[in-house]
């Protein structure tokens, strides 16, 4: 009997040790998942000095920054896509996007209209010749996509402005998807219904959308909650900053940029909104206030993990 209470006692020894181990097994499954959702979606910033980017990423890494898109400079050249996708790898920084806005433009309801993008016709093959400029070097870079404000969209879908834009904009799309790269609109100067118009449009199946928060707002165009809603899974990337709608007393002029979370974007029911979408792009703060300083972008960096992170 003695002997039998020590076998009986042994099996269940053996027993709870498997369990255990299961448990264990099945606990690890669960946090790699947990920890491969939250890796998903990274929070990072516009990066703009590339004179030692190896040390700038560097610097973002140790921040607690996973990615950043990097803002376009004409002197950027082969050698430079090489340090920057090598300092990449390194740093582990995802360079999700080259961004740029090729021509001089002036940023208001004035002259806005005649100077951002390709709708205008003055200035096009230059601008052109840039955009496909920027193509090639997140080529050799290894960036995804590249993206820009195209200009301010007409409404009117019959209107030959708009008809000769989304041809110039297909070809361009073509050459992208010829060279393995996306293109991302910029939002902020046309409605989403019209911007959603022009991307079926174009209709290359490479053609998505950065959706900058508070360009909706402060071009008066859409409510980011909105918009985030009706572009749904077009969003691959975001801007996230805050902003004001345009002054009714001064309505040729954009509503103005303020700090994160004190503007009209409602960023708990964006972010709450872009994981029910099952959003996996990149946070992008983007900040052109005067005064920008590491300190306002990591703070900005913890509330919007804080949003992430919330069930």
């Amino acid at each position: 009997m003695p002997y039998l209470c020590c076998v009986i006692k042994d099996l269940l020894n053996i027993y709870n040790m498997k369990i255990r181990h299961y448990l264990l097994l099945i606990a690890a499954l669960f946090g790699a998942t947990s920890l491969q959702a939250k890796s998903d979606i990274t929070i990072g910033v516009i990066q703009y000095d590339w004179s030692n980017i190896d040390k700038s990423l560097a610097e973002l890494h140790a921040l607690g920054f996973g990615s950043c898109q990097m803002n376009w400079n004409p002197k950027m050249d082969i050698n430079f896509a090489k340090q920057l996708k090598e300092a990449a790898a390194k740093n582990n920084i995802k360079v999700t996007t080259l961004v740029g806005v090729p021509g001089d433009c002036e940023w208001n309801f004035r002259k806005g209209p005649e100077t951002i993008g390709l709708v205008p016709p003055e200035g096009r093959e230059a601008k052109l010749a840039e955009y496909r400029k920027m193509i090639d070097f997140c080529v050799f870079a290894g960036i995804p996509a590249m993206h820009s404000h195209f200009g301010f969209i007409p409404e009117d879908p019959s209107s030959k402005l708009y008809t000769d834009f989304v041809q110039v904009m297909k070809g361009l799309a073509e050459y992208a998807k010829g060279r393995g790269i996306m293109i991302y609109f910029e939002t902020g100067q046309e409605t989403p219904t019209t911007l959603i118009r022009a991307l079926k449009d174009i209709g290359t199946g490479n053609v998505f959308i950065n959706c900058d928060l508070a360009n909706l707002l402060m071009y008066g165009k859409a409510n980011s909650l909105d918009a985030v809603k009706l572009f749904g899974n077009r969003i691959k990337e975001l801007h996230v900053k805050d902003g004001k709608y345009p002054d009714p007393e001064n309505p040729y002029e954009l509503g103005r940029e303020v700090k994160i979370p004190t503007g009209d974007v409602n960023f708990p029911a964006v972010i709450a909104q872009l994981k029910k979408q099952n959003f996996h792009g990149a946070l992008t703060i983007e900040c052109e206030m005067n005064g920008d300083n590491r300190d306002y972008l990591v703070q900005t960096r913890k509330y919007l993990q804080k949003l992430l992170d919330k069930k």
